[in-house]
């Protein structure tokens, strides 16, 4: 204990180096972004003339505990304007000593000070910035690493100690033996022919012990190196090539990545515009693995081999696509059926009734049954990764795991999940749960449908269901539950914020008929009863009638992309939709330019990011909604830091960005309100809320999203494997 105690004074001045180089270049970061922020309101006090105020706008800056003093030199010969607490040794003829690389500390009665000069490159602006940082934090948490350190040692040496001990008892008593199988992993189960008995009650609390140390190291690390990776495609490339090198992984969804479509005599490559595809893209061209989908397209049976797979991206191939094909009876019955008239609408609190068919639902089982047998014939080894997409195939998972008992299955439902009561309305509820439960992991939006969906297995199924880890056992498969908030693509595609925000903005209002000046709203949605259109146009409506100034001068724009049009509910709503914007600009258009314009056609990302560009406000109105990336989309185009985001408390996303102004979409009133409190926010107010929506969107973005769900199954993996081994080798 003495060496160690030695060792922990001797490393204490070591730690006390690399905490202040830690400490000073978090300062000068620090530094640089207050001279950034505070440069634009200090050139307007400038461009006023109003220099005495200058100082009483610093004073007010350094509130912050940790912020000394800031000051302003306009020329080296001139006199300083600053806070009271600027050093008298701070002089503008001798601001040189200061710049430049190094540690630029001052001492003061005070204790250590940081000084960072920071030169404007702004044209009213030449003069310097003197930002002062007050160091006596730095001898506080200096003392307390010191104090850390030693306890760190201290308990090290109490812990050798303990083990040496216990060593020496073990040897005395004959156990060694027991000991080095425990450390080999064969101390759980008992070896035949052994003298020893492992699995006596002696071990089970070291054994458990062991366990717990090492799931929590696991946890702490894991969750330490999340918080500094930076999600891009590249990087997620990198890890799973790492963490899945050799794996075989293959993916399942309704939505294929490529579409071949005829043209005339030519083939045309389509890709959707898809927050999935965006997703999983990166993860199967790092892993090469096999995507299985509905072959959909007008020529998707022309490109494919004897296989039903063709290599893609059509540029550079990095995996394969196997397509499943399915009769207009199956389609009509699995896809707009069951999926879509059954579970959509029992999912979704909208308020229109699901429909349930037996015909639907012998159909359903057969095309999962279908995508089972693709996913058999084509995983390489007997323990594949499979990602299901999606409510379209809840039973594929159970499927799956009867065929290949070792496969690892994550399964994704990126719609919400209902409360028990809501859910207890379909016919086949218990077949639905058991084959969900054939997943490895299972994933949702928000915790609140991880909770829905737990509530739903204790009050339906006969397993053993563990809230703590929150974790469901059944049929002797464990599948942990958990929650996976999906984003968008980070940063955009250069692409689709190339234009500049004012070309958007004045071609988009000479595209509808508009006046430049003219306030603009937008809303982009599937022309789905779940997206909440009809409210969001009563919310207009009752805008115009509580504030009739925004008559003529406020237009909503609604780009409605038209879907599942074959499905009745789906042309009443259309219906409806088309026959309340007419009544409104019936309403109050004089003469001047309609508050409604509403547009049911499909718009690519580019056009669509230009609409996001050219808007004041987005109005996102969903009824429910498992994310609802649309927000994320408008939050991600608007690099201007401008534009105001209306968003449901019904969606999932409203849980992530509380900056925007959240509403209920059913009532107009509280709706209305809203829209005129985003049409006459301040620019400064629009730019804080998107600045912190926008940094959001960039940490938590897809690439994130698919790379925590593969690195979860890679650590289970693993797990699995050694516990394998385990048994295998006591066996």
């Amino acid at each position: 204990m003495l060496v160690l105690a030695a060792i922990a004074y001797a490393v204490s001045p070591l730690v006390d180096q690399l905490t202040l180089r830690w400490f000073i270049r978090d300062l000068d970061i620090r530094s640089a972004l207050i001279a950034n922020t505070i440069q634009e309101p200090l050139q307007e006090q400038l461009a006023a003339g109003k220099k005495m105020k200058i100082g009483e706008f610093f004073n007010r800056i350094i509130q912050d505990e940790r912020l000394f003093a800031i000051g302003y030199c306009a020329t080296s010969a001139g006199p300083v304007v600053a806070s009271r607490s600027l050093p008298k040794t701070i002089r503008c003829s001798e601001l040189s000593r200061w710049e430049g690389p190094g540690d630029h500390l001052l001492q003061s009665d005070q204790g250590p000070l940081h000084v960072a000069v920071k030169a404007s490159g702004d044209d009213l602006l030449e003069g310097k910035l003197v930002i002062i940082h007050d160091m006596s934090f730095v001898t506080r948490r200096s003392e307390e690493t010191k104090r850390y350190v030693f306890y760190f040692f201290m308990a090290l040496a109490a812990v050798i100690s303990l083990v040496t001990v216990i060593i020496a008892q073990l040897s005395w008593r004959g156990w060694m033996a027991g000991m080095q199988a425990l450390l080999r992993g064969e101390g759980l189960l008992r070896r035949p022919g052994s003298a020893v008995r492992p699995n006596s009650p002696e071990f089970r609390p070291i054994a458990r012990d062991l366990q717990r140390l090492v799931q929590e190291l696991e946890a702490e690390t894991r969750s330490r190196d999340e918080s500094q990776i930076t999600w891009t495609p590249e990087t997620l490339r990198a890890i799973l090539h790492s963490e899945l090198r050799g794996e075989d992984v293959i993916v399942v969804s309704n939505r294929e990545p490529y579409i071949h479509q005829r043209r005339g005599e030519r083939i045309e490559v389509q890709r959707p515009a898809s927050g999935l595809v965006t997703a999983l893209e990166p993860i199967m061209r790092a892993c090469s693995g096999t995507w299985i989908a509905h072959g959909s397209g007008s020529a998707d049976r022309v490109v494919v081999d004897k296989n039903d797979r063709i290599a893609v991206p059509p540029d550079k191939p990095a995996y394969q696509i196997r397509r499943v094909w399915l009769s207009p009876e199956e389609e009509a019955g699995y896809y707009y059926g069951l999926a879509n008239e059954g579970l959509w609408p029992l999912c979704h609190i909208a308020h229109v009734r699901p429909t349930f068919r037996s015909d639907d639902w012998k159909q359903y089982v057969e095309v999962n049954r279908k995508f089972a047998k693709a996913v058999v014939s084509e995983a390489k080894t007997k323990d594949p990764i499979v990602f299901v997409q999606d409510y379209h195939f809840a039973l594929l998972p159970k499927m799956i795991r009867e065929e290949l008992p070792n496969a690892t299955i994550i399964t994704f439902w990126h719609i919400p999940w209902p409360n028990p009561e809501s859910f207890a309305i379909c016919p086949w509820s218990e077949e639905v749960l058991a084959g969900l439960l054939g997943s490895s992991i299972l994933g949702f939006h928000t915790q609140f449908h991880c909770n829905n969906f737990v509530d739903t297995v204790d009050r339906f199924l006969e397993a053993r269901v563990d809230r703590e880890s929150f974790t469901v056992t059944f049929g002797g498969k464990s599948t942990a539950v958990r929650r996976y908030p999906i984003s968008i693509a980070w940063p955009p595609e250069a692409e689709a914020v190339r234009k500049e925000i004012s070309s958007c903005r004045s071609d988009i209002r000479q595209l509808n008929g508009l006046p430049f000046e003219h306030k603009v709203g937008i809303g982009v949605d599937r022309l789905d009863y779940t997206k909440g259109i009809v409210e969001r146009f009563r919310a207009v409506e009752r805008l115009l009638e509580l504030n009739p100034e925004w008559i003529g001068r406020f237009t909503f724009i609604q780009i409605a992309a038209p879907t599942r049009s074959g499905i009745e509910e789906y042309q009443h709503h259309e219906a409806q939709v088309r026959a309340m914007a007419t009544h409104i600009n019936g309403r109050f258009t004089r003469q001047g330019p309609p508050p409604i314009v509403l547009k049911v056609e499909h718009h690519d990302s580019q056009q669509v990011y230009e609409y996001f560009r050219s808007a004041d406000l987005c109005f996102v109105s969903s009824l429910h909604d498992g994310m609802n990336l649309v927000a994320k989309e408008f939050v991600a185009a608007r690099d201007d830091e401008r534009g105001v985001l209306l968003l449901s408390q019904f969606t999932g996303a409203a849980r992530e960005l509380p900056e925007a102004l959240i509403v209920n979409p059913y009532d107009a009133d509280q709706c209305a309100a809203a829209l005129h409190l985003g049409l006459t926010m301040s620019a400064q107010e629009q730019r804080d809320r998107m600045r912190l929506m926008r940094g959001l969107v960039a940490e938590f973005n897809v690439f994130r999203w698919a790379g925590r769900m593969l690195l979860d199954a890679a650590s289970m993996r693993r797990r699995s494997r050694l516990i394998d081994k385990s048994s295998s080798g006591n066996a």
